[in-house]
């Protein structure tokens, strides 16, 4: 083949030696527009999954980086006047110009032409002469642009700004984070050795301090002289250098996260940072490079046209690229947002740092650093008033005004259709009894109704009739009288996604008879298949809230120890709070101060009867999943807001099922950030919830102060003792047990001790 790379970066130089070594046939030719020793970028990290991949499809090559190498172990941070190392994370940097150099030799041991200097025409031009058109042009590929029409790239430009510097100053041998306030906000630092007498310092801060500064009217040498001074305590006297002096003006930019929904078009295909970016703070980029290389490389040796190989490449990276996009995106928000973290204790700084992307969790930082950790943990009991401080964050204990919970896991409400004429039954007996048995260390009930239209489903419970009140009392006696689990009823009305089938039926479809009227904040029904809505007026606002306050009186006398109002997922309270469910024009509509009248009254009255020792919480949509046209999560925190105001102890942070045009973003613990956000910027307890599933995911999120209480739905479906479970899994023998669970505990215990990889032994 004849093969033509456009770009003379990383990705173009391995992906033409990777092609060589497989035919030494083809005839490579790589077009770069700057000179063989030039390089804009400092350091580069690499993983050792990646060098033994690149071992394996050339030793020699990976031979040559490895001699190179800077290897370092510990991530230092400095904030707030200490300095916190933790060890056993396992990095390797090399100079992003040395590796340069090094696979240029490479690619000329391989008979491979390299025409530096040389600015590339339009691939259009090269797409008849060449059999294959590589686009490695970079995060600003003229390739991608050139097809954008048939790649669609997809690019998001993120909200700091940064600028890529180095110095001589050594760091320790750790990654090292830096966290300077200066008189114009806060500005940090990512710095890593890479060679014996270098290392990368990539200065970043947001756009109001960036602004503040000036730094975009600045030259390159007036705003590393700024960074040197707000740096000078950490730098031993070195200067900040540039290797960028090519740009006239500021250096600074805004990382742009790019994807392509096609990487490839007749002949030419993308590679590198034109295809997909990752981002500095994760350092993944070259990995991507290097391994999207191979893969491309060997599809178009393996399979019958070319194709078929860029389909299977796509195919076969895309997925990864997408994991480490995900991670990238993390990474990134908490960087965005780092000054919702900076007051926090440095101990939990540091957790929250370490664990941003989501690809390092709780047991995993235990592999890489167990002293560490176990600081860590010792700190967070102790924070918590905890008697034993060696237990995993979420086994210790919590409280909300006089309710005193025995560890920090929740079952989440979950709708359970098998209530009769809105009365629990045997099976909810059955089905709370259990789940508190299980460990946990507060149990909800499901959404209860407080009337019969408010019910979603006839399988929905309530509480607006005196055996309502008896049933509830039997579970709650029952679980107060045989665990030390704590009972919370979520009470809420339905509204325009009322008298709906059972879920295992079809989902928010109407009954097939016998549906009742149904009220909502507007006449705006659910889908065009739900029925239209009585848009409430004052007479029904009066009667569904003292519904409400009967049913928070009913909860009372029926023995639970909190109650939630249910102002989620677009039932009747949400659909005031939404503006896709709330057209109003009156005082109950339009602004949020408005939209959130009826709802603030609503919880006032029910918090007005509900006695003062017992917390109440509010299930929150913080996110419509629909852009600026619905609730996001920025006014999520103005909501919760609202909410403390009227007495209430804590926000429960879900989000979604507002609306049909929604479009969530899925993955583990994906609102999760919306419970961060309310908690750190407004100084507000929050329960966390959306799958998660791990006792990894729940000790991660107690300890990085991402959330005070963590709710789990769909695991305490499959195992009621899930609590218990991960209690011996973990090695954990101060959690209680039933008594007659005793023999049960003991074998799971010893089995898990002699399992591998076991948590925390006590």
């Amino acid at each position: 083949m004849r093969i033509l790379c456009l770009g003379g970066g990383p990705a173009a130089l391995y992906f033409a030696i990777s092609m060589k070594l497989r035919d030494p046939s083809h005839n490579i030719t790589i077009i770069e527009r700057n000179q063989a020793d030039d390089t804009f970028g400092w350091g580069v990290v690499l993983s050792d999954e990646t060098l033994d991949n690149m071992a394996v499809n050339d030793k020699i090559s990976s031979d040559m980086i490895r001699e190179h190498f800077a290897y370092w172990d510990d991530i230092a941070v400095h904030h707030r006047g200490t300095k916190t190392v933790s060890t056993g994370h396992g990095f390797c940097g090399v100079g992003r110009k040395q590796m340069l150099l090094l696979l240029q030799e490479r690619a000329r041991q391989l008979n491979i032409e390299m025409q530096f200097g040389t600015e590339a025409k339009p691939a259009t031009e090269y797409m008849k002469e060449y059999d294959l058109v590589v686009g490695a042009d970079g995060l600003n590929s003229k390739t991608r642009t050139e097809f954008a029409g048939h790649f669609k790239p997809d690019i998001d430009v993120r909200a700091c700004k940064f600028v890529w510097l180095g110095t001589h100053q050594k760091f320790d041998d750790a990654f090292t984070f830096i966290f300077e306030e200066t008189e114009h906000g806060w500005v940090w630092a990512h710095a890593y050795q890479f060679d014996n007498d270098t290392a990368t310092f990539i200065v970043e801060c947001g756009q109001e301090t960036f602004d503040k500064f000036g730094f975009g009217e600045l030259s390159q040498q007036e705003s590393i002289a700024i960074c040197e001074q707000i740096f000078k305590d950490h730098l031993g006297g070195h200067s900040l250098m540039t290797n960028a002096k090519h740009i006239r003006g500021s250096a600074w930019i805004n990382f742009p996260r790019v994807l392509c929904e096609k990487w490839h078009h007749e002949n030419v295909v993308l590679l590198g940072d034109a295809s997909a970016t990752a981002h500095f703070s994760i350092g993944s980029g070259t990995k991507l490079a290097f391994e999207s290389a191979i893969a491309l490389a060997e599809f178009l040796h393996t399979e019958p046209t070319m194709e078929d190989a860029f389909k299977k490449y796509q195919e076969d990276r895309r997925l990864d690229v997408l994991r480490l996009q995900s991670a990238a995106r993390n990474s990134t928000e908490w960087f965005e947002q780092v000054e919702r973290y900076l007051d926090l204790d440095p101990v939990q700084f540091n957790y929250s740092l370490l664990t941003r992307s989501q690809r390092i969790s709780h047991e995993n930082l235990r592999l890489r650093d167990p002293e560490w950790l176990k600081s860590a943990e010792t700190w967070f009991q102790t924070q918590a008033g905890a008697k034993n401080t060696h237990r995993a964050p979420m086994f210790a204990p919590f409280k909300l005004r006089e309710m005193e919970l025995e560890n920090r896991v929740v079952v989440s409400p979950m709708a359970q259709y098998k209530a009769k004429g809105g009365c629990p039954t045997d099976w909810h007996f059955s089905h709370y009894a259990e789940r508190a048995k299980g460990g946990a260390g507060l149990v909800y009930v499901e959404m209860t109704c407080v009337s019969p239209e408010g019910r979603i489903t006839p399988g929905c419970p309530g509480l607006y009739a005196p055996e309502h009140e008896t049933a509830w009392k039997r579970i709650t006696d029952f679980v107060h009288a045989e665990t030390s689990a704590k009972m919370c009823c979520q009470i809420g009305h339905s509204g325009r996604k009322g008298s709906t089938q059972l879920g295992w039926e079809e989902m928010d479809a109407p009954l097939k008879n016998d549906n009742w009227p149904l009220l909502s904040a507007s006449d705006i029904p659910w889908s065009k298949n739900n029925a239209t809505p009585k848009a409430m007026d004052r007479a029904d606002m009066d009667m569904v809230r003292d519904q409400f306050v009967s049913s928070v009186e009913m909860a009372e006398r029926s023995g639970f120890d909190m109650i939630e109002l249910h102002a989620a997922h677009g039932y009747l309270i949400s659909s005031f709070i939404s503006p896709m469910s709330n057209n109003r024009s009156d005082e109950y509509g339009g602004s949020l101060e408005n939209r959130m009248r009826y709802p603030l009254e609503v919880a006032r009255a029910m918090r007005a009867v509900w006695p003062d020792e017992k917390p109440m919480s509010v299930r929150i949509s913080a996110n419509d999943w629909v852009g600026d046209d619905g609730v996001t999560p920025e006014e999520a925190v103005e909501i919760a807001k609202m909410f403390a105001e009227t007495g209430i102890d804590i926000i429960d942070v879900s989000a979604g099922q507002t609306s049909t045009d929604a479009k969530p973003v899925y993955g583990r613990m994906f609102q999760t950030p919306f419970s961060d956000r309310i908690r750190n910027d407004t100084g507000l307890k929050t329960m966390a919830v959306g799958n998660i599933y791990e006792p990894d995911h729940v000790n991660s999120i107690l300890i990085a102060g991402r959330a005070d209480l963590v709710c789990l739905a769909r695991p305490h479906l499959a195992n009621p003792y899930w609590t218990l479970h991960a209690a011996a899994a973990l090695g954990d023998k101060q959690t209680e047990w039933p008594d007659p669970y005793h023999p049960g505990r003991d074998q799971m215990m010893r089995l898990a001790e002699r399992a591998e990889g076991i948590g925390i032994k006590v």
